[in-house]
């Protein structure tokens, strides 16, 4: 495993990302949630995957739940991250679920708490006053942000008078936005971007076509209609070609094209043991210099269609599954 040191963190390039623990909109239920997901991340602990990101809206704080049972005994090795949702983000209200969070989590420090979301309604200057509370009281270690554009993050850092360390947002080959200016700014400014839905759902797996959408939850993601699978081909065409190269996987490639980037880790989920190890093994995959301006030239042809029609679309295809 690779690590990235930044700002006092310590952290695996590849984390685990534990959305659908316990999460009814995934399909996975007690029976998962008691074995799988346990055995999931004690394999992540065993592999040096020290960063488990949870969130207390996943599960209605179940995903929290889960991740304390599965590292009782071995905290030492888990940096440990979850995320506060921004309803009402009044400092005291922050503060107290802050705690009722590291109870969850069984934990006596949370390693990173992040506010979830930009509240559009209460500034962050309330926000953060309680993260603030939180990291004077030894409950959090360090803070940051989640979908936060740049401007935003910075006048959240300003209210707070010390570093938002991280800010975990969309990131990967099929959506690069955060290459405009949240990646500069991280590497710029000793920061982190932590890199959800890194293999777009599943879509850079390469495992889908236009013949061939998934079903479930990813039924609602546009990059799945049968256009952008159409418009998708080359992209896709050159995550295996490269991949073939490596004896790899394409969404191993996709992952280490994101943890290439300066100053970026990724949280792949995983919904095996066996997926887990796959997607660790691509922190020791060496692309070339050459292969990486390859994808990227590749990921800037992609131009998927979205907006109203698109969801319409999706819309009337899960009404007449």
């Amino acid at each position: 495993m690779r690590y990235l040191d930044v700002g006092g963190a310590h952290l695996s390039v590849i984390g685990l990302g534990t959305w659908q623990f316990g999460s009814r909109e995934w399909g996975y239920g007690k029976e998962y949630a008691e074995g799988p997901a346990i055995a999931i991340t004690q394999r992540a602990l065993d592999l040096g995957v020290n960063l488990l990101d949870t969130a207390e809206i996943y599960a209605f704080g179940e995903s929290e739940r889960i991740v304390g049972r599965a590292i009782a005994g071995r905290r030492a090795e888990a940096f440990v991250a979850t995320k506060v949702f921004p309803v009402l983000p009044l400092a005291p209200i922050v503060a107290w679920r802050g705690r009722r969070s590291a109870a969850r989590l069984r934990v006596a420090t949370i390693d990173l708490y992040q506010l979830h979301w930009p509240n559009p309604v209460v500034p962050d200057s309330a926000a953060v006053d309680g993260l603030r509370q939180l990291q004077r009281s030894g409950v959090v270690r360090h803070v940051g942000v989640s979908n936060y554009g740049r401007a935003r993050w910075e006048a959240a850092e300003r209210a707070l008078g010390s570093p938002l360390l991280t800010n975990q947002v969309q990131y990967s080959l099929a959506v690069r936005k955060p290459d405009a200016d949240l990646v500069p700014f991280a590497a710029a400014n000793d920061r982190v971007i932590i890199a959800y839905s890194p293999l777009a759902q599943g879509f850079l797996s390469a495992r889908y076509d236009a013949s061939n959408a998934p079903g479930g939850i990813r039924a609602g993601n546009a990059l799945f209609v049968p256009e952008n699978l159409e418009r998708g081909a080359d992209l896709l065409g050159t995550l295996r070609s490269i991949a073939q190269a490596h004896d790899a996987t394409p969404a191993q490639v996709a992952l280490a094209w994101v943890i290439s980037r300066p100053n970026v880790v990724a949280i792949p989920g995983a919904s095996s043991v066996e997926q887990l190890e796959r997607n660790v093994e691509a922190a020791q995959l060496d692309l070339t210099t050459a292969e990486l301006a390859e994808l990227t030239d590749a990921s800037d042809r992609f131009f998927p269609v979205g907006g109203p029609g698109v969801a319409a679309r999706l819309v009337r295809a899960r009404l007449h599954r």
